[in-house]
């Protein structure tokens, strides 16, 4: 008891700067004490020139005081040291705001260190040492500090609550169980939390291996980056090898082409150029020849013309056409028409090819902007099917329940057809139909592997699935497929799709089909949606478009759905498949 009486002491002749013993104590004018060093560095760091304050009460002083030694403090403390006293523990230290104080101190607060759940307490250090020593005190159970101690206390009879009402599902005193919960199952809270710590690590169990399945695809997705990067650049630079060699070819055949025109037309010119001068030499001895005649013509002596007249000499004939007709340069149009026609199949074969590219990179795109996710799971399912005949293999006799159909639709075909009536079909009441929502669900129940597909005409309709107890009455999101927790629903117009899941709309641009494919995988909760064609026609192959591919975690059996519009003669069919 005196060491505990030494420690609280401590307290006392501690610093409440350095929480140590003071060292060369001074005593300030408000009246508390510190370490004149502490005290002084805690006014130089305030870098106050006008007024300094006391770290605990706040009062000011102007000027700074004078600091002196308390050398009657200074004493007790030494003396205080020969008998034991050491400095305050660090677990000693007073509570801030947001700490658990100690409920026994008076006056300034300790921290608290443990808290106990049969005391209600909270106990600092040296409040605490009677639980390690007292031996009745030793079963009482400590925590961590906690603030929250007062919501074990029943707000009724104000008594601990050691027992949890299973009933209720609430915690209870002893006194409780005498009056308003009596005749409840009841057990102790300890054996309740025991019960619930299993269901606890149970789904931590199922937590972390969901993790592990998470953080394996996140691999294999990280894998499928690198390796598309890696395609991608592969791709780039060979593309831009092929069009610089293809570049380079054009280059070359263009300046073929130019030096083959050149010279043709230096050919044609020099030909042209030849003639002219020819043209020109015989347009100057014509006019000399003219010049003669005139002059003889005008002369007046008629003896003088007569006798100069057969001295003409004769018209020599000309070697060229009395009009020259210029003639088109066939040969460079035969150029430019073959160029414009070579021009043509390059951008012909171009398109093909960009075309053909096209494709297969919108293929890849629309699988990985439907859910990039489920493409993991491709890769990880091996045994997922790979074409319509794999798919087939999991069909299985599918028919729709009446008990569960809207009034207004009709079933047909051993129940596989539903088509929207504008007539009651006098169906009998049951607490399994659908009572505003024109959707119907089928009778069987869907787990392990399924496949389906469903023919469809008319207005829109909804292929989904959904567990038994989907809300039947009324017209809100609880009873609607897609818009609630309980169903997932692919939404099928004349111009795309839209999936719906829990109120989440993702919209899907095509292909439209009148064939819809459905594969389901309960366990590995996948569920997928194809565009079918080809499927009715006896002359070309089946081809299945991925539209959507959802991962869920399906905790019951699943129905398949059908919501049809309020558009009459609206049909959907599930189609039944010849083994």
């Amino acid at each position: 008891m005196a060491e505990q009486g030494y420690q609280m002491d401590s307290v006392k002749f501690s610093c409440s700067i350095c929480l140590d013993l003071l060292k060369t104590p001074v005593t300030i004018p408000c009246g508390h004490n510190y370490c004149m060093n502490c005290i002084g560095n805690f006014w130089d760091n305030k870098d106050r020139k006008q007024s300094h304050s006391c770290p605990q009460c706040r009062q000011t002083f102007t000027p700074r005081p004078v600091l002196m030694k308390n050398t009657m403090l200074a004493e007790l403390v030494e003396d205080l040291k020969k008998t034991g006293l050491q400095a305050a523990p660090a677990d000693l230290c007073y509570a801030e705001p947001e700490d658990v104080a100690c409920d026994i101190c008076t006056g300034r607060k300790m921290k608290a260190a443990k808290s106990c759940l049969v005391c209600l307490v909270s106990y600092c250090e040296n409040h605490l040492q009677p639980h390690h020593d007292v031996p009745g005190l030793k079963k009482h159970k400590l925590v961590n500090p906690s603030k929250d101690l007062q919501q074990n206390i029943c707000s009724r009879h104000d008594e601990v609550m050691k027992i949890f009402c299973r009933t209720d599902q609430q915690c209870i005193c002893y006194l409780c169980t005498m009056d308003e919960h009596k005749g409840h199952e009841t057990v102790s809270a300890s054996a309740e939390r025991a019960e619930k710590q299993k269901e606890l690590q149970v789904r931590r169990e199922n937590i972390q291996q969901r993790i592990q399945y998470q953080e394996k695809d996140v691999k294999l997705l990280q894998q499928e980056v690198e390796a598309i990067n890696v395609s991608a650049d592969k791709t780039v630079e060979d593309s831009e090898k092929i069009f610089s060699e293809l570049i380079h070819l054009i280059q070359k055949i263009s300046s073929v082409v130019k030096q083959q025109i050149r010279s043709q037309q230096e050919t044609e010119v020099s030909r042209v150029k030849e003639l002219q001068e020819k043209l020109e030499q015989e347009i100057t001895e014509l006019k000399r020849k003219d010049a003669e005649l005139k002059q003889l013509s005008d002369t007046e002596d008629h003896n003088q013309f007569l006798l100069n007249y057969p001295s003409l000499s004769a018209l020599s004939e000309s070697t060229h056409s009395p009009s020259i007709k210029t003639r088109p340069l066939r040969c460079l149009e035969g150029v430019t028409a073959a160029l414009s026609k070579l021009r043509d199949i390059i951008q012909d074969a171009l398109k093909q090819e960009q075309t053909n590219a096209s494709l297969q990179v919108t293929k890849v795109d629309a699988a990985k902007k439907v859910d990039p996710v489920m493409k993991v799971d491709a890769l990880l399912s091996k045994q997922e099917p790979a074409s319509r005949e794999d798919f087939l293999k999991y069909s299985r006799k599918l028919t729709l329940d009446p008990n569960t159909a809207h009034k207004y639709l009709e079933l047909s075909e051993g129940n596989r057809k539903v088509t929207m009536t504008n007539k009651n079909q006098c169906y009998s009441n049951n607490e399994d139909r659908f009572t505003r929502r024109w959707q119907v669900l089928s009778r069987s129940r869907l787990t392990g592997r399924y496949y389906w597909e469903v023919e469809w005409s008319g207005g829109s309709i909804e292929i989904a699935v959904a567990y038994r107890d989907i809300e039947r009455e009324g017209d809100t999101n609880d009873s609607s497929f897609g818009m609630n927790e309980n169903s997932w629903a692919l939404c099928c117009w004349t111009t795309g799709y839209t999936f719906y899941s829990d109120e989440v709309q993702i919209p899907i641009p095509g292909p439209v089909s009148s064939r819809v494919g459905v594969y389901l995988d309960h366990s590995a909760g996948i569920l997928s949606f194809y565009s079918v064609f080809g499927a009715d026609c006896c002359f070309c192959k089946e081809v299945m478009i991925l539209l959507h591919r959802e991962k869920a975690v399906f905790t019951e059996p699943l129905h398949a759905g059908i919501w049809l519009s309020r558009s009459t003669g609206t049909t959907a069919e599930i189609i039944k498949f010849q083994k």
